[in-house]
């Protein structure tokens, strides 16, 4: 097979991760406004959010044990088809959701079957960032590895754009009757048709020269985990804790802040749905001036100021966000969306950086999914119980203390920007 360009590997490390986002965010969005309705049995909406937020939170239990899984192939078998198998189960387990009966037809199966094909969802995220980072970092030329890295790290400001005005139109077109009966499940539908597409780029792909050297020479594991965690487990730990602040900011300012802004603030469902495609774009902005950045400076000098600055960032939820103000509420999801992209594109060459290549596809992806645990699993939950307990400024500390615990972890990693892929 003829060698890809590098815009081909740039497009196929992207559009995976976009249309895997897509997907998760889908979800997401349809966590904060639909599925404690339809999933769960009527009771007051704050304990049908509760739930909502737990099936959210079971995909991000299943993400490091796809990382595992798909990372086992991926550093035994090759990156390509490795990447291929996580994107086609993500892709089944969202349609299968889109078709899925409610509470009203299924009874207590509903949330249980819709738990299982949430988990299928997080198994296939959990293969696919690893891959994709290692696809387009192993590729990239000398000194622009953040930048090839950056590419699957616009995936998720792209997936989540596409989802957000999936739904903002939904909200225009269907009367709330018609979105809670059966225009929610269009976006899942939907993603069958941007699967297709993800996969037959990812077929014209070739095996990464990093990799394929390893196999040549036989310096690959029989079980890559065993190597991993005996010899490798420090960077596996503070990747994730590095990682944290990224998923925190993200699911605060998306889901959180989608429940509380529609039911506590009164913003209508598409009004706060345009705002957050004004906010997400703050985020695509930062992404490649951030990665741009760390093939200058180095990773570590942008990951630590972005960091700082989102301390910073959890002090204004509150003001911000009780203000019920428009514009008041829109900077601060553009300000915490920014700065998710700002610590968010350095990861993509960062984690990889941290491992040999022959445990790189599990290590950088179960880092970059035990984050999504730390940081976003129970995030909107947490976010939930706190502010009914103490109000927005703990949701906001919160959030400072997510972004502290990512600079401490960033300073004990150290810097990787001058190292090789080897």
């Amino acid at each position: 097979m003829q060698k890809p360009s590098t815009t081909h590997i740039a497009f196929a490390s992207f559009i995976g991760t976009a249309i895997e986002f897509y997907d998760f965010y889908i979800y997401a969005m349809a966590a904060a406004l639909v599925i404690g309705q339809v999933f769960f049995p009527a009771s007051d909406p704050s304990t049908q959010s509760l739930n909502a937020f737990l099936t959210f939170g079971i995909a991000f239990i299943a993400r490091p044990v796809g990382a595992i899984v798909f990372g086992h192939f991926g550093d035994r078998v090759g990156r390509k088809t490795t990447l291929a198998a996580s994107l086609l189960l993500m892709g089944i387990s969202t349609l299968l959701i889109g078709l899925l009966p409610g509470y009203d037809v299924l009874g207590i199966w509903a949330p249980i079957l819709l738990c299982v094909l949430r988990f299928g969802q997080g198994l296939g995220l959990g293969g696919e960032w690893g891959g994709a980072a290692l696809l387009a970092t192993e590729h990239a030329p000398k000194g622009k590895r953040a930048w090839f890295g950056m590419f699957p790290q616009l995936g998720p400001s792209v997936g989540f754009l596409l989802a957000t005005l999936s739904y903002l139109a939904l909200s225009v077109w269907l009367s709330d009757a018609q979105f809670k009966a059966w225009g929610w499940r269009l976006p899942f539908i939907a993603s069958a048709l941007l699967v297709g597409v993800g996969l037959y780029v990812r077929f014209k792909l070739t095996e990464t020269p990093a990799f394929a050297t390893a196999l040549k020479q036989n310096k690959t594991h029989a079980v890559p985990i065993k190597p991993l965690l005996k010899i490798h487990l420090r960077p596996v730990l503070l990747g994730a804790l590095a990682m944290v602040v990224c998923y925190n900011l993200f699911y605060t300012a998306t889901v959180f802040c989608l429940s509380y802004g529609t039911t506590h603030l009164g913003i209508a469902r598409s009004d706060f749905l345009g705002m957050l495609c004004i906010a997400i774009l703050f985020m695509t902005i930062a992404t490649p001036l951030s990665a741009k950045l760390s093939d200058v400076w180095g990773r570590r000098p942008v990951l630590l100021i972005s960091s700082a600055l989102a301390v910073l960032v959890g002090f204004t939820l509150s003001p911000l966000l009780a203000s019920g103000s428009v514009v008041q509420v829109t900077i601060f999801l553009s300000l915490a969306l920014f700065l998710m992209g700002a610590t968010f594109a350095p990861m993509g060459a960062y984690l990889p950086e941290q491992f040999p290549v022959a445990v790189r596809y599990t290590g950088a992806g179960l880092a970059y999914q035990l984050g999504g645990i730390l940081g976003a699993s129970m995030a909107p939950y947490i976010s939930q119980l706190l502010v009914s307990a103490g109000g927005l400024a703990w949701v906001g500390a919160y959030v400072s203390i997510a972004a502290a615990v990512s600079f401490v972890a960033v300073l004990l990693l150290g810097e990787t920007w001058r190292s090789e892929l080897l």
